[in-house]
């Protein structure tokens, strides 16, 4: 009974001390590290990615998203490409569950250019006060050839959430 009733004390004080971190007004920095053969694509071969990402919450539970990555890809036709992107998430519950969307321009040497829509589901991990681990499931859909470059992926990442107090 103790147990149980030091579970539950516990899982309300990680619950009370996440509704903290999504108020409007934060900042918000983060990393994530893509690839190592967690995504497909028809066209790939090795993959590697890293990206990082600034964003601002506009009001509860809502943030807008700057990023920009770097992706290693193994198919020469492709080859290194770069991302600039905007987007947003919703927290969904006051645990850190979110649902992100955002369209990103792709450009790569060969003049290979492409803008890419995406959705993901993740969640915030709180470590402490401010910082997170953020796994994500995500989908990216090409507009340039949905068969070889739309992406379905995992990555990680780490988020680090700035306070004004």
């Amino acid at each position: 009974m103790k147990k149980k009733m030091l579970l539950m004390a516990a899982a309300l004080l990680l619950t009370v001390s996440a509704s903290a971190q999504f108020h409007e007004g934060k900042g918000y920095i983060g990393a994530s590290l893509t690839g190592l053969n967690l995504n497909y694509n028809g066209n790939d071969g090795f993959n590697f990615g890293l990206e990082a990402k600034g964003g601002y919450l506009l009001a509860d539970n809502l943030m807008a998203l700057g990023m920009f990555s770097y992706n290693h890809n193994g198919n020469d036709a492709v080859a290194d490409h770069f991302t600039l992107g905007v987007g947003g998430r919703y927290y969904i519950i006051q645990n850190g569950l979110y649902l992100g969307v955002n369209a990103k321009w792709i450009h790569a040497n060969h003049n290979y250019n492409d803008i890419m829509p995406g959705v993901e589901v993740g969640y915030a991990f709180f470590i402490n006060r401010s910082v997170t681990i953020e796994p994500a499931v995500y989908y990216d859909q090409s507009f340039r050839k949905h068969s070889d470059y739309s992406t379905i992926g995992l990555k990680v990442g780490i988020g680090i959430y700035l306070f004004d107090d």
